[in-house]
């Protein structure tokens, strides 16, 4: 299917709906005309149509949080879009890493549920690793890891991984969930260092839970 083949409205617009490819939460839902859907192929960032201004708009153009588009896709009416992306800042006017951030479920369970899916908080530490390796603060733990070079973070590394292990062999999950975190923000600050994206180590995993052709 082209573009001339999907369905618009009678306004012009076609909703999509702009997810994080890495993650899959859903950033934020909005419309697309023609236009702009062609100059979102164009340039492979996020271009819109404003229903209230009357006008595109690039997602990112003044904020800087632009969206880099991996793929988009149309569903079997051809009159929806789902747009996967790289944002590289939060979607939201907000300032939250998406549109939708609250609940109509308000039991408990389910507000766990939705925090434990959402793993804005690893990629917002990964973003934080990199902007203390580009302006090295003066005072920050992490700045200095970086200062003392590799060696320095792969003895941290190694002694958080002794720190989960003996944890582990304590059956103290109090402190296991601790000595985790802390093994966590070491390596991510190792793939810092190597210039390894997150995402590259993720692709792995994801490679790995598909089934293999010999299976």
């Amino acid at each position: 299917m082209n573009i001339e083949e999907l369905k618009f409205d009678a306004s012009g617009l076609i909703p999509a709906v702009v997810q994080d490819a890495l993650t899959r939460e859903v950033l934020t839902v909005a419309y697309m005309s023609k236009e702009s859907l062609e100059k979102s192929l164009e340039t492979r960032e996020t271009w819109f149509y404003s229903r209230s201004r009357q006008e595109l708009w690039h997602k990112g153009g003044t904020s800087g949080n632009t969206q880099k588009i991996l793929e988009i896709k149309y569903d079997c009416d051809g009159d929806a879009l789902v747009v996967l992306v790289e944002p590289a800042g939060p979607a939201c006017h907000t300032g939250a890493v998406g549109c939708f951030s609250e609940s109509l479920l308000k039991d408990e369970g389910s507000t766990k549920t939705a925090i434990l899916s959402d793993f804005a908080v690893m990629l917002e530490l990964e973003k934080t690793i990199r902007e203390r390796e580009r302006d090295m603060p003066e005072g920050a733990y992490t700045t200095y890891l970086f200062d003392k070079g590799v060696d320095k973070i792969l003895k941290k590394v190694g002694e958080e991984a002794a720190e989960v292990i003996i944890a582990a062999k304590n059956r103290d999950p109090e402190e296991l969930k601790w000595e985790a975190a802390d093994l966590l923000y070491h390596l991510l600050v190792l793939l810092q260092e190597q210039k390894l994206p997150l995402k590259n180590v993720l692709e792995v995993l994801n490679k790995r839970k598909k089934p293999s052709a010999e299976e």
